[in-house]
């Protein structure tokens, strides 16, 4: 899974990856796009990432969860 993170700073990003990384567990790394940051979240940590968020999700939403 992809964040676009396009519009922060690369300070911003890696903040961002070490709480995800730190406090829920995911395994995810950052590269560089077209001269911006995105956080790839690896596919070993979509179980994890959708028992997170799923609760907060509107029920058109929920595919975007899926494989």
């Amino acid at each position: 899974m992809v964040l676009c993170t396009d519009s922060y700073s690369i300070p911003d990003v890696v903040k961002l990856m070490n709480v995800l990384i730190i406090r829920y567990g995911l395994v995810c790394t950052f590269r560089l796009h077209g001269g911006n940051t995105r956080i790839y979240i690896r596919k070993q940590s979509l179980p994890a990432l959708c028992a997170l968020v799923n609760p907060y999700m509107h029920s058109s939403m929920l595919y975007k969860l899926r494989d």
